[in-house]
């Protein structure tokens, strides 16, 4: 059975309430994950999980190493990841305190963050038209409800850059995009896992109305860290729901995701890429 990965983002650090096996660190060609990785166990499955800004919260948004964090996850044997994240309203129907399990992304990321493990010798396009795993969200959700937490299915969100905040010119615009949450780091794990062929989904916790709400205070960190601690307890809740009600099994395409994905024939690709994507793409390349 695969194991289950939760990246835990802003506040929650660590996981409370189940039997923590081990702590490990893993090398991958893409330099350091983001901490050691905590092997734990609920109700007989293993959970693998990971705090995105480490332990401390050293790691900035542009700073995370998307692609150590999951090629790790991959190479320790995760299947699934749940996401708990952070992030600002720009709807007014999402408050804060709210829950959102988005299911579309909109990349506003400058920084050339590495959203690819496919850039030495091999190319590969996968399909992102739906970037989350239906069944990981539909999960979340479920969960959510059955801890009576106040979730959204569903909802557009706008990774922006950071580590600033949105301008309130920024945030408007996003509106009229029908966006509904921003954030500064979902959306290159999801292209990540999809590459990696792990099922992906993310819980987004609403701390704020970003800055574009006339009768809201413009977002400071008192305000994000106060709504945050709030949330943290509801998103222990809801996460441990999730990881016992997760598919045993997969049935969704996230599981073949690179089955057609890989242009370059197997002949053209270098050895060394081989062994490098060894844990991703080792079932194509025997």
């Amino acid at each position: 059975m695969e194991k289950i990965g939760v990246i835990g983002g802003s506040g929650l650090y660590k996981l409370d309430g189940i039997k923590t096996i081990k702590e490990v660190a893993v090398k991958t060609p893409y330099g350091d994950p983001s901490d050691k990785f905590i092997i734990a166990e609920l109700n007989g499955r293993e959970i693998v999980f990971l705090p995105r800004h480490g332990r401390n919260h050293s790691i900035n948004p542009s700073l995370v190493n998307y692609r150590a964090n999951i090629y790790a996850m991959k190479k320790l044997g995760v299947g699934q990841i749940f996401s708990i994240s952070a992030c600002g309203s720009l709807q007014a129907k999402m408050k804060p305190l709210d829950f959102v399990v988005a299911d579309q992304f909109i990349d506003r990321t400058n920084s050339g963050r590495a959203n690819t493990f496919f850039d030495c010798g091999v190319v590969a396009h996968v399909a992102l038209a739906e970037p989350v795993c239906p069944c990981m969200a539909k999960t979340l959700v479920n969960a959510a409800k059955k801890s009576k937490v106040k979730v959204h299915d569903g909802g557009t969100y706008i990774n922006m850059e950071g580590p600033q905040f949105s301008t309130k010119a920024e945030s408007n615009l996003y509106r009229q995009w029908g966006a509904d949450i921003i954030g500064m780091t979902n959306f290159s794990e999801a292209r990540l896992a999809r590459e990696a062929e792990i099922c992906y989904a993310t819980m987004a916790a609403i701390t704020d109305y970003d800055c574009w709400h006339p009768e809201h205070d413009s977002v400071t960190i008192e305000m994000i860290i106060g709504n945050l601690h709030k949330n943290v307890d509801n998103a222990k809740r809801v996460l441990r729901e999730a990881l016992l009600s997760a598919p045993k099994e997969r049935t969704c395409s996230c599981k073949d995701a690179l089955k057609f994905a890989i242009v370059t024939q197997p002949q053209f690709i270098p050895a060394e890429t081989k062994k490098k994507l060894a844990p991703i793409t080792g079932k194509y390349f025997k």
